[in-house]
This record gives C-alpha cells, sequence and structure tokens, in this order.
C-alpha cells in the first residue's frame, strides 16, 4: 500500500530592498526546494497571449502595448499612477489570477516544503496563504548601500523607496525567523543550510 506524499507546507520568505531575499532564495532552490517569485507570478499573467493582457488592452487602449504587442508597463505605470480608480480596477484584475498563478505553481512542488518568494508578503496579505515566514534581515543602513550599489539610485531615492515598503519592524513582527544577512555569500549560504535542515524537521511549518 503506498501512502500519499504528504502536500509540501508553503514557507513565506521576504525582505527589504538590497535585502538578498533573491539570493537566500537560490541558496533554497539549490538544495531542491521548489520557489516561486511573486514577482514572476505577476508578470506571466500579463504575457501576450494572456486573457489578463488582452482585458488591459480592451480597457486602456491600445497605448499600453509595446510594438513587440508586450506590456508597456511604463505606459500603463502613467496610466494608473495619479488614478486611484483605474488601479483598482488593475489590482481587483490581476490579485486573483496572480493568486491563482502561485497556488498552481506551488501546488507542482515535490520538495518537503516550497517557498512563495516575494516582496510585498506582508503589505499584499500572501503570507496568509503560508505556513511560516522567513525574514532576510539588513541594517538599513547597509540596505541602503547595497541598493545604490546595485541600481546607482540616489540615496534620496532609495529613502523612498524603504519608506514605501511595509516597514521592516512590520515584516519582522510576522516573522518565525529571521535570518541576518550582514555577511558574505558563503555564510548566507550557511545559514540557509541551518534553516532548511530545521524546516525538513518541521510538520505543515510548525
Amino acid at each position: 500500500m503506498t501512502h500519499p506524499v504528504p502536500k509540501p507546507w508553503i514557507l513565506g520568505l521576504t525582505g527589504g530592498i538590497g535585502s538578498g531575499k533573491s539570493a537566500a532564495a537560490q541558496c533554497f532552490i539549490d538544495l531542491g526546494i521548489h520557489a516561486v517569485d511573486a514577482d514572476h507570478a505577476a508578470r506571466w499573467v500579463v504575457e501576450p497571449g494572456r486573457p489578463a493582457l488582452a482585458s488591459i488592452v480592451e480597457h486602456f487602449g491600445p497605448g499600453v502595448l509595446q510594438a513587440s504587442g508586450e506590456l508597456d508597463r511604463a505606459a500603463l505605470r502613467q496610466l494608473i499612477f495619479s488614478n486611484p480608480e483605474q488601479r483598482r480596477w488593475l489590482e481587483a484584475l490581476l490579485h486573483p489570477l496572480v493568486r491563482e498563478e502561485i497556488a498552481a505553481s506551488l501546488s507542482r512542488a515535490t520538495s518537503p516544503y516550497a517557498i512563495l518568494v516575494s516582496p510585498l508578503l506582508i503589505e499584499s496579505g500572501q503570507y496568509r496563504t503560508t505556513q511560516r515566514v522567513l525574514v532576510i534581515d539588513v541594517p538599513s543602513e547597509l540596505q541602503i548601500a547595497r541598493t545604490m550599489q546595485r541600481d546607482n539610485t540616489s540615496q534620496a531615492q532609495v529613502e523612498a523607496i524603504l519608506q514605501a515598503q511595509a516597514q521592516r519592524e512590520e515584516r519582522l513582527r510576522h516573522a518565525d525567523d529571521v535570518l541576518v544577512n550582514d555577511r558574505d555569500p558563503a555564510w548566507l549560504k550557511s545559514e540557509v543550510e541551518r534553516l532548511h535542515h530545521f524546516y525538513l524537521t518541521l510538520t505543515g511549518g510548525h
């Protein structure tokens, strides 16, 4: 008699800009853990040929398309930036689709647990679909330095981005585990391995 393989539990992985959450996610992937990136899911649902893109074009007009037929994100952002009503319309269209996309991808996981990587895990309420939350945290000075180095942005721009993200305290309040990523990649890898071995001992994330 074969026992059904238990469904993987879901770990939510988040962290502020420049915290290294993508690097941490990659360490888990290298250990054979299935990971879904919420940002990628948000891009997939508006790819050419997907129903969402057709709805967006019908609603906003062909000006939101690039010549290649792909969504012109900058043009769309411009249209909804100062128009809360249009932004709500777009969110009402996309949020359920992104949720379905994430759920479908997570359901294909065959690893003991699976990871939902999302910069807005807390703000979007996505953490409610996970059994456990891991926050990759960095001191904010380091976060700003890393982001400026990566994106060539000015300090003021970075501080504005930090302001806009659910404040670090809020993220930490929801965290079951916190990994302070203030050293080198080798250290991050060893910390992820340590967490991974701990996670393998958990049932349903608890």
